[in-house]
């Protein structure tokens, strides 16, 4: 096993990989931005190296930087998370190039994995079902008007390189497809420097349902079953739950089966997720997160595993050490997840920034809060909306529905709008509470302003207020205590770790206290 490893982000998956090094012996460092100097990630680390600048470009996504903190902290290995560099080959392959393990799978299997044509034509050589559509690029709008014709509408332009919901349109007539060719393209060409399309049958009604993947060194792959990950807006999700209402034991191992094969056709090792949509008792491949995905911890409170841990000891050489059958039985219960954005979702889920004040977690039996939130911490635009996960396990689904909705309740992030009254909007609805949505459901569910109460609320803050002066004004005595004790209030919220220079300047890395 290792003794030290790299952790290439930020937040809540550095906090979250931090925990699983703290448990396994393994020391972890952090790396930081000017922004995150004074992040919950910086401080829980064995040690921290800045990267220096305040954007992801000048920062994390810096991969000459990454590595070259990686070496100054004296760590054996780097893991990505999810986000960031996590999914680009060249960082895979500039870190085993630099005498470094990659905590990952092998650079080849991103390259294909992450051109969906090319991922396309490999899963059908596999025996892999994908959705009916074009394999070869397109460049041109008036080839994407003829071809669109002889596939049939609606139809679904997908950006070649695309990801995170970025370079996708809905077309459903001839009309309409050049505009949207036209805009699809240019959002792909500036995302990802790849303005290439192709085409693929829009499916009515479908479910989005995923596989979890675990493969080490030795070519042993198995399954962690599904996760229903269909409640999302513009391709971005917001509730995910293990497993899924719709697959039965059969369709589990067939679908399972199927995952395992796509992730052996490129030889993967490590956590990847296989994303299939599902319509009408099909099942048709999507494409491949070569990383682990935001919500794995689903899987984890179903299946009693550590998958963090799994990274680590396969991409330390250790074999899984346990067969699929094995997996399978360790399957408890239901989960969910539901992702804490800042974002105001009753104004079109735009960002929402600030600094964080008040701030109350849920607690009680089987309720998880993976976040590394504090109070002061300021939300900008210069990072991912997410700001925490909040996950529940329940003996079956009606009951993790439940605690869902006795967790968000109690959960209180204040100073920024979250997404947490959309989704306990949706988990009230009769509708996902029988099982019956798809990946348009959030579109359906009426996000209004709730009315009525603002005054009462304005009133009763300002009274509050008014007491509080009056009796801060009234306390006349005491004044030598309340310095002494905003004196040592002072020396203990500045009392940060030391943190290690930038890479760019010769400097071993410090080991910050425990």
């Amino acid at each position: 096993m290792f003794r030290r490893i790299l952790i290439a982000n930020r937040g809540e998956i550095a906090l979250r990989i931090i925990r699983t090094c703290r448990e396994m012996g393994v020391e972890p460092v952090a790396v930081y931005s000017e922004v995150d100097r004074k992040s919950l990630h910086v401080r829980m680390a064995h040690s921290a190296v800045a990267l220096g600048g305040s954007t992801p470009r000048e920062s994390y996504l810096d991969a000459a930087k990454v590595i070259a903190a990686a070496k100054a902290s004296g760590a054996e290995a780097i893991h990505p998370g999810y986000g960031f560099l996590s999914e680009r080959a060249y960082f895979a392959r500039a870190v085993v190039e630099a005498g470094l393990v990659w905590i990952g799978p092998p650079a080849d299997a991103i390259e294909t994995m992450g051109d969906k044509i090319i991922a396309r034509r490999t899963m059908q050589a596999a025996g892999v079902p994908v959705v009916p559509g074009l394999v070869d690029p397109i460049e041109d709008v008036e080839r994407a008007v003829a071809d669109a014709e002889r596939i049939g509408f609606p139809i679904m332009l997908k950006a070649s390189a695309g990801g995170g919901g970025k370079g996708i349109r809905i077309v459903r007539n001839a009309k309409d497809l050049p505009g949207a060719f036209r805009t699809a393209s240019g959002e792909a060409q500036a995302a990802f420097g790849d303005g290439r399309m192709y085409i693929e049958r829009y499916l009515d009604e479908p479910r989005h349902i995923e596989v979890q993947l675990l493969f080490d060194k030795h070519g042993n792959g198995v399954h962690y079953g599904e996760r229903e990950c269909s409640i999302q807006r513009r391709h971005q999700k917001l509730i995910e739950e293990a497993p899924s209402v719709v697959i039965d034991d059969a369709l589990r191992l067939r679908i399972g089966e199927i995952a395992v094969r796509a992730g052996a056709a490129v030889g993967y090792q490590n956590a990847g997720t296989v994303e299939f949509l599902y319509s009408k008792g099909e099942v048709f491949f999507l494409e491949m997160n070569t990383r682990l995905q935001v919500e794995h911890p689903v899987t984890e409170m179903v299946y009693g595993v550590d998958l963090v841990r799994e990274q680590l000891r396969v991409a330390a050489g250790e074999k899984l050490g346990y067969t699929q059958a094995e997996v399978l039985a360790r399957k408890r219960g239901w989960s969910m997840e539901v992702r804490i954005n800042a974002e105001d979702p009753f104004n079109g889920f735009v960002p929402s920034t600030g600094v964080i004040g008040n701030l109350r977690a849920p607690g009680g039996p089987w309720v998880r809060l993976d976040a590394a939130l504090y109070r002061g911490m300021e939300v900008s635009l210069n990072y991912d909306p997410m700001l925490a996960k909040l996950i529940v396990w329940g003996p079956d689904r009606t009951a993790a529905i439940e605690r869902m909705k006795r967790a968000l309740a109690e959960l209180n992030v204040g100073g920024v709008r979250t997404s947490a009254p959309a989704a306990l909007t949706v988990l009230e609805d009769e509708r996902f509470v029988r099982g019956d949505f798809d990946t348009h459901f959030l579109s359906t569910v009426d996000l209004a302003a709730p009315r009525g109460g603002e005054d009462d609320l304005v009133a009763a803050s300002a009274a509050i207020y008014r007491h509080l002066l009056a009796r801060r004004r009234a306390l006349v005595t005491g004044a030598s205590t309340r310095a002494a004790w905003s004196a040592r209030s002072r020396a203990r919220h500045s009392a940060y770790p030391p943190h290690v220079p930038a890479p760019s300047t010769p400097s071993a890395a410090k080991e910050l206290p425990r």
